[in-house]
């Protein structure tokens, strides 16, 4: 028998090597991590009845999270993100390099940076749309998005068209002739 499933007893490890032991998995078949937690094993057993060290969790906090926790509160921007566009960057991260060019210069406090911030911001929004052309609008779609979306559809309608042109089946009954959506059809390959 290559062992227990149940986690209280042994590790992964031990689980894996066990029924590597047993012959229940092939070599071929192991994990990849295995050769290397053989090679490198930890410190300490990873098991789950160890007790956590009790290191306090340090804060990982930036000087520009406060100043964009701010606009997202009395703000809140409402835009669209894609996590797939890197060339442009977002309302927020426009705000908070106008408030740290502004901070640089040192001239105000930091109210009156944030209140002149959003107008630099609102004004340089404003100048974006004016400045944008249709042509300039439909090129920042993302190209790759919309050249993936045509291509499926050449698919699917390519695939109806060989499907419509071969000889559909004879209805078996006249409510299966008439308008509608053929079930049949539905469970097939």
């Amino acid at each position: 028998m290559a062992q227990s499933r149940l986690e209280k007893i042994g590790t992964i490890f031990t689980r894996v090597q066990g029924l590597l032991r047993g012959g229940a998995m092939k070599a071929e078949d192991k994990p990849i991590w295995y050769d290397v937690y053989a090679a490198f094993p930890p410190k300490a057993e990873p098991r789950f009845d160890r007790v956590a060290p009790q290191i306090p969790v340090k804060k990982i906090f930036y000087v520009e999270d406060v100043v964009r926790a701010k606009l997202h509160r009395e703000n809140k921007p409402q835009e669209t993100i894609s996590l797939l566009d890197n060339r442009r960057s977002s309302q927020s991260q426009q705000f908070v390099q106008i408030y740290q060019n502004l901070k640089t210069q040192g001239a105000l406090d930091d109210q009156k940076i944030y209140e002149t911030a959003l107008d630099l911001l609102a004004e340089q929004r404003q100048q974006s749309r004016l400045a944008a052309t249709p042509e300039e609008v439909a090129q920042e779609i993302d190209t790759e998005t919309k050249s993936q979306l045509l291509s499926d559809f050449k698919e699917a309608s390519e695939s109806q068209a060989s499907k419509s042109s071969s000889v559909p089946p004879t209805p078996k009954s006249k409510r299966d002739a008439g308008v509608g959506i053929n079930i049949d059809s539905l469970f097939k390959d």
